[in-house]
């Protein structure tokens, strides 16, 4: 008769997904590590900032293809997927411009752009503080952050 073998659970949940991230489709959301990632200009826990026009579908997605990544990192052991959600404006894509708008800034706080994102290192205001202000890019920044 072969060994038993040893069987194992962990308390502490892999995924939770909150009804928000359904109540709204177009969204951004950001993936905050554990602990803060050291960027040229200070630490912030923001590792990624990502949109979506599919809502938890894509959050679900992107979770295991950065965190693949991103929890390999000396130090980060979890990642939290925070929404963030704006207004519409017809003929106006907000919540890309929200996403642009978010990188930028945080570019501009950090010196370099969140850890898990490839582009966004040249790109430059348009028309997005037209719609957002710095004051709230940089309050969400801040508490996400």
């Amino acid at each position: 008769m072969p060994k038993k073998l040893v069987v194992k659970y962990h308390k502490q949940p892999a995924v939770v997904i909150n009804r928000i991230a359904f109540k709204a489709t177009k969204l951004v959301y950001v993936a905050r590590a554990n602990k803060k990632i050291k960027y040229p200009l200070g630490g912030s826990r923001i590792a990624y900032i990502g949109t979506t026009k599919k809502g938890a579908r894509r959050i679900a997605s992107s979770a295991v293809w950065k965190g693949s990544d991103l929890l390999f990192e000396y130090g980060v052991k979890h990642l939290e997927l925070n929404v963030v959600v704006c207004g519409k404006h017809q003929g106006v894509e907000t919540w890309k411009k929200l996403e642009r708008a978010l990188i930028i800034r945080f570019r501009e706080r950090y010196g370099t752009i969140p850890r898990g994102n490839n582009v966004g290192m040249k790109t430059r205001w348009h028309d997005e503080l037209r719609y957002f202000s710095q004051d709230r890019l940089d309050k969400i920044i801040e508490e996400l952050g």
